[in-house]
């Protein structure tokens, strides 16, 4: 046997490991979180759950700082501490039966009720201007008393019909091919809206004007609009809105204090400055909830327009990010059922309802910040008001309904076993799982897979 080179025989029966072939490189825990996360929110139901969960979340919290910014304005007026948190309790669950219902009708019945509604909220709010039924608040005639210590607000369900009653015209005109004619883009649309806006600012309220104007470009803008057609109404409503805050002292005040830090001569920036005010005073956590020194008669407004100051006072900067944060991620679900759908009206509808709680909170929200001029609108679902509460619970039905509407939705949806009551035909027997029956850990992103004829990814 020949040795080896180094004089020593080779060692008999060693042979050599083949090496492990390459593999594709580990992921590592922020790649595998991010991925994970990625798939949870791609999932059928997110939309639904975002809708569902963040409005219930703005809703409670809304109730609890209402409950907090309103004691002292109540014994201010000689009432109970709990008057206002009651008032809004009784709104949050009629509210609450309404946003059931909506959530519940087939959309059939949203456009069938799209006519009714715009007709009653055209009738109230002229019959808001009628004397010795119209009542004056704060300045503003758009309300309407319904005896003791209850009142409507007309014009908070006008903004309901017109986003039901536009979806549902653009999307017939969208059915008949007639969009691509500028004169069916705004007729009768545009001079509907008007006729709206017209009312409205009777009685003086230009922040629901303002909300009504951007609801009207939303809906133009989702039905496509020519960008010389969105820009020529877009410059006729500056134009009028620029003459009805040039000719009232009262709007041009509130246009001045934007970014004010003085209440100025005659404290017309009171409010505005008072609400940066309780903001800067929260710090991270804030001073504790009920602990607000803001509320003491130095905020007006404290549990309506102002409310996100006094809630950046008492739970500070966590608190109000949270409250962002939910607008955000209820902005985010109308908009993802708006562009998944192949329902006209149901992208319509769901376009409108998403740009009209997202621009009346950015407006509230900016108001109290100084950055825009306060416009006197309340902060959606958060804010005390019934009138404002209702018709946006309803049009978060709306929301909740074309999400479980989706294909891949209501395929999830079938495919979830009822936990109580009679059991479903062709049900396995409690115990026993049928010879090749998928197991119950199945996602279900993997179960609904086979039906996203809706774009879902």
């Amino acid at each position: 046997m020949p040795g080896s080179r180094t004089g020593k025989p080779p060692v008999q029966g060693a042979s050599r490991r083949p090496r492990p072939a390459a593999g594709p490189p580990s992921e590592s825990p922020v790649q595998r979180f991010y991925g994970r996360a990625r798939k949870a929110w791609d999932r059928p139901l997110t939309a639904y759950y975002l809708i569902l969960g963040g409005s219930v979340l703005i809703i409670v919290l809304g109730l609890v700082m209402v409950y907090s910014a309103s004691q002292i304005t109540a014994l201010q007026m000689s009432l109970p501490g709990s008057y206002f948190f009651r008032k809004q309790l009784l709104a949050a669950v009629i509210g609450g039966l309404l946003l059931f219902a909506a959530s519940r009708m087939p959309v059939k019945l949203h456009r069938a009720l799209a006519y009714p509604i715009l007709a009653a909220a055209v009738f109230l709010m002229a019959l808001v201007q009628v004397p010795g039924i119209g009542m004056t608040v704060n300045g503003n005639q758009n309300w309407i008393s319904l005896g003791g210590s209850f009142q409507v607000q007309p014009s908070e369900f006008g903004k309901l019909a017109l986003v039901l009653w536009g979806a549902d015209l653009i999307a017939r005109k969208q059915e008949k091919r007639l969009l691509t004619q500028w004169k069916h883009m705004l007729v009768p649309l545009v001079p509907v809206t008007f006729l709206l806006l017209g009312l409205i600012m009777l009685g003086g309220d230009m922040g629901t004007t303002i909300i009504l104007t951007a609801i009207l470009f939303g809906l133009l803008w989702l039905a496509g609009a020519p960008t010389r057609l969105f820009a020529g109404v877009l410059t006729i409503a500056t134009l009028i809105g620029g003459v009805l805050i040039k000719t009232s002292p009262h709007r041009l005040a509130r246009l001045n204090c934007i970014a004010a830090t003085d209440s100025g001569p005659n404290d017309m920036c009171w409010q505005a400055v008072h609400g940066i005010y309780a903001l800067a005073s929260g710090g991270l956590f804030g001073s504790g909830l009920g602990a607000s020194v803001e509320k003491w008669g130095q905020l007006p407004e404290a549990h309506t327009d102002f409310i996100f100051a006094v809630t950046g006072e008492e739970l500070g900067l966590a608190g109000t990010l949270s409250v962002l944060a939910l607008f955000a991620a209820l902005g985010y679900a109308g908009i993802r059922v708006a562009g998944r759908t192949e329902d006209p009206f149901v992208r319509y509808a769901a376009g409108g309802v998403t740009t009209w709680i997202t621009a009346q909170a950015v407006i509230n929200i900016g108001a109290v910040l100084g950055l825009l001029p306060i416009a006197g609108v309340p902060l959606p679902l958060f804010s005390y008001g019934g009138s404002a509460l209702l018709p946006t619970m309803f049009a978060i039905g709306l929301l909740i309904a074309f999400a479980r509407d989706e294909p891949a939705a209501r395929a999830a949806l079938a495919m979830r076993q009822p936990r109580f009551g009679r059991k479903r035909a062709g049900d396995p027997v409690p115990g026993k799982r049928p010879t090749g029956a998928p197991r119950r850990w199945n996602t279900m992103r993997r179960r609904a897979s086979t039906a996203r004829s809706s774009g879902e990814r």
